[in-house]
This record gives structure tokens, sequence and C-alpha cells, in this order.
């Protein structure tokens, strides 16, 4: 969740200063029905402004590259009650194009390495498959802070911090880049990102970045996506000059903040967590092609992280206010139904078999674990005394989970042979997003590290 959106907002124009304006097409949206719902989803959320924008934006210079708008929607305007301390209860679908076909592994995206084993996508990030050229890296963990605005890095082995790299303002993730040779830290206040050597752990140059809040790699490797929470937008970088190619404003996703691809690379799927929604884009067009409404609308802590199952029957999307993960159909096209994981369900992580992912209730102190085709549940661990799992990351041998503790400056190691808390490391204030290298995998779909 981002903590100062306004000044983000602020501080992104203000890297912009010669702006023009131009006016984005804004949808319009509307409904194919409601899916079934299981399990608890509850929330007190009141609603907020902005989940459903229209009008014009005011867009950048020519540093900022051209503006591409989305699909306008079509169907009826969807209604529900929105009422002080209740959410938005309304279809979830609004469907603007056929849906592409559930096994897309032969018509893959132009460039994107080919799909081994339709029943696993996550087959070359599993243990003992680190790429040669990323052996050579030390096991660091890379923990950003949104609020020291720092990076820490830490011995996976040892557990200790050997230093501290200063950032700027409010650093939100580390992010592996798409041939993982390097880590990007990303400052959405600052609209930098400063890279780290992931074979030294140093700190390297900053380079001017708009309000990046997360950032994501097309499976192709051609662009970098700033996820520009704060403007709901998606800026399409080069990877390798850093400029801007061009800009998909998504006015009806506010809050957007997390993403995941489809087993081909075609679209990608981005929530939006003061909307109720997620918003799939067609990568090779950079066009929202629809909105899909979860059944209950939470727009105060709504949907996050997101994951594709391995087989890419579906997709999970951790909910906070929904205490759990809701399941998206793998066409992205219809919501099926909710799983109840625990208070404040934030992260999503698979194990390095992909036979399990592992939820991290960030309210509760807890993480589930579930089966990651089927969603069924397996445990739930709890972490002694409480705590707030956040992000992080699998190690490379699969061995242990590494996530940040939010709102008790931790960083938590559990044992992911039995859920075993192993260690529980002092860091900085408000840990994040952090990245752990080496990986294994072929290459970065960028976050904290979901490798392919």
């Amino acid at each position: 969740m981002h903590l100062h959106r306004a000044g983000a907002l602020f501080a992104a124009a203000a890297l912009l200063a010669a702006c023009t304006t131009t006016t984005a097409a804004a949808p319009s949206p509307g409904s194919t029905g409601t899916p079934s719902v299981t399990g608890s989803p509850t929330s007190t959320a009141p609603l907020t402004a902005g989940s459903g924008a229209t009008g014009s934006t005011t867009a950048r210079s020519s540093l900022a590259g051209p503006r591409v708008t989305g699909t306008t929607l079509t169907g009826t305007t969807a209604t529900g009650t929105a009422a002080t301390g209740t959410t938005v209860v309304g279809p979830s679908t609004t469907a603007i194009t056929p849906a592409r076909p559930e096994s897309p592994v032969s018509a893959g995206l132009p460039g994107m390495p080919p799909v081994t084993d339709p029943h696993n996508i996550y087959a070359a990030a599993a243990t003992g498959l680190v790429k040669a050229s990323t052996k050579k890296y030390p096991a660091y963990a890379y923990v950003p802070h949104n609020k020291s605005g720092d990076v820490w890095v830490i011995d996976q082995r040892t557990r200790a911090v050997l230093r501290k790299c200063h950032v700027g303002n409010e650093v939100q993730h580390v992010v592996p880049s798409y041939k993982m040779t390097e880590l990007y830290a990303t400052d959405d206040i600052g609209n930098v990102i400063r890279v780290i050597d992931p074979l030294t752990g140093r700190c390297g140059r900053t380079i001017p970045v708009i309000d990046p809040y997360n950032m994501y790699f097309t499976p192709d490797g051609r662009y970098a996506i700033s996820v520009a929470e704060a403007l709901r937008e998606l800026v399409w970088y080069d990877p390798v000059t850093w400029k801007v190619h061009d800009i998909t404003a998504i006015p009806k996703c506010d809050g957007v903040d997390h993403a995941d691809f489809s087993v081909d690379g075609r679209t990608a799927v981005f929530t939006c967590e003061f909307a109720g929604q997620v918003a799939v884009v067609d990568v090779a067009s950079h066009k929202v092609l629809r909105f899909v409404r979860m059944p209950v609308m939470n727009m105060m802590m709504g949907p996050q992280d997101i994951k594709i199952a391995p087989d890419g029957s579906v997709y999970y999307i951790a909910d906070s206010d929904s205490n759990g993960v809701w399941v998206l159909n793998g066409a992205a096209t219809k919501v099926l139904r909710h799983i109840a994981t625990g208070r404040g369900a934030h992260g999503l992580y698979l194990s390095r078999d992909a036979k399990q992912l592992y939820v991290t209730n960030r309210l509760d102190g807890s993480i589930s674990v579930l089966d990651a085709y089927t969603g069924a549940i397996r445990t739930k661990w709890v972490i002694p005394g409480g705590g707030s799992p956040d992000m992080g990351n699998v190690s490379a041998d699969g061995k242990q989970l590494w996530i940040t503790g939010r709102y008790d400056n931790v960083v938590y190691v559990i044992d992911t042979a039995g859920g075993r808390l192993l260690d529980k490391i002092p860091v900085g204030n408000g840990p994040h997003g952090m990245a752990l290298m080496p990986l294994p995998g072929r290459y970065s779909l960028g976050h904290t590290g979901i490798t392919r």
C-alpha cells in the first residue's frame, strides 16, 4: 500500500516540468454476471475516490513518450451498495474482448523464452537451476525501507548486516533485472531507481524513473514497466537506455501495484488495490483489454500481490481486506472463488518445486501454505509472538523463506520444511519488498524476483 500518494504525484510532476495535455480514453465498466464465492471475505473499508476516474490526464513532456489509451469498455454500468464503512459488492467481470485460449504455449509472445513444461511454467526456477552467469553472486538479501529510504544488505548464511545503501525518500522494492545482472531499488517519491551490483552488493548509479512504486519486465525482455501507482499509469521503458517508450493510462485502476503474466506472455494482469479489481493489459500493444471486478470490491487495502498457478489454470490474488485470496480463472475473465487465509493477506510466493504457494497474512502474523495447483490449504505457520510478514522470496536452495516484517522492522527467516522460525533479524524502518540473490531461473519478470 502506498503511504504518500499525493507526495509521489507532486514529485513526478516536478520531474517532468515541461508538460502538455492529452486526453486518455477512460473505460466505462460493465457486467457479465456474478461468480460463486467461498470463504469469508469481510471488510470495513470505506470507499475512496478515484476507482472510477474518468476524463483528461496531464501528460508528460517528450521525455515521457506517447500515451496509450485503453480500449473503451462496453456493457451495462455495474451498480452496487456504496455506504460508508462498507465495500461495493458488484459484478465481477467487464469483458470487452474474447478470452484467449487457455492453452497458449504454442503461440507465445515473440522473443519470450519457450515454455518447457506446460504443467509447470516455473520448472526452470527450481532448486539447482541457477544460471552459470549468476552462480558467482554471493547469497545476499536486499532489504528496502520505505521510511528510512535505504537498502540493507544481509548475508544469507551468517545473517549479518554487511552494509547500508542510501537510495532516497521511500524505497519500496528491490527488483532483479530481466537478465538478473542488476538489481533496482525503486523510490517512487524520489522518482528514481538505484542500481545495485549483485556481484558486490554495492550501490551504483541512479536513474530517473517516473513514480516507480514497483517494476516488472515483459517476458520477452523488451520493456521495463514502472508501475506508477500514484499516477495510475504503466510507464514502458527501454531497459537498456531507460528512455520512455510510451505510457498506458489506467484511471480506473486506483492503487495499481502488482502484476503477473499469462503462460504465453501475451497478457498481464495488474491489481488495483484501491479499486477492488484487476486490469488485464495486452503486452504487445500496451492497451487495457478489460477490467475484472472482485465479488467484494475492497477499496482500502484490496487486491495486492498476484501469482499465476504453475499450470496457468488460475491466478491467485491476495486481498488484504478480504483476509484471503481471490481465484481468477486462467483466461483472466472471471473470479471463481475466494480462499480465506488470514487477516491482511498480502504477499504470494512459490516453493522452488512450485507445489506450494505461501501467502503472507500481514495482520495475522502468519503464513498460509496452499497447494499451488488446487488452492487447498495445507497448513498455517504462525510467527511466535506475532508479526507482520510482508514480502520477500524463497532462497535458491528452497530451504528458507525470507520475509520482511513490515510493521516490526525485522526480517523473518523461516524453514520451509515445517514453518519453524529460524531467525528474526532487526533491520531499518519500514522494510518492504526484499529481494534475494542469486535466484534460479532463465529470466526475471521483476517485483522481488519472479523467475521462470
